[in-house]
């Protein structure tokens, strides 16, 4: 009998260890460092530097993971196009090439989807 088969957990303790792992690597994902920028160097005028750093934490590593994947293409990019717009205007506003260039794609990918090649196709999603 293969021992992996009899190590696998039976109860609840699998998911609740993975959700108790995602919880911490969530929480690292914003160091000293970035809580810094935040709050001297990009200083947002709406949000507090904390969360604004949480948010677009959460935000670079998530949009872009379902964008790779086509899932949720349309709300990924619109996401994405949001944050570029708010860098572009309250903390790089010199940096309009590059904004430019990442606003052309994601503005195609609003507008067009994740294309045949996509969970969205696959999933039937518009």
């Amino acid at each position: 009998m293969n021992s992996r088969a009899t190590s696998m957990p039976t109860d609840s303790a699998g998911p609740r260890s993975l959700l108790n792992r995602l919880a911490d690597a969530l929480t690292r994902l914003v160091s000293a460092d970035v809580l810094a920028l935040f709050a001297d160097e990009y200083k947002l005028p709406l949000l507090p530097p904390d969360l604004a750093a949480h948010l677009a934490a959460y935000a670079e590593h998530l949009f872009p993971v379902l964008l790779v994947f086509g899932l949720l293409t349309r709300g990924s990019a619109l996401a994405l196009l949001g944050m570029t717009a708010v860098i572009q205007i309250f903390v790089y506003p010199d940096a309009w090439p590059t904004h430019l260039s990442w606003a052309a794609i994601l503005l195609l990918l609003v507008g067009r989807g994740g294309g045949a090649w996509s969970l969205d196709r696959a999933l039937g999603l518009k």
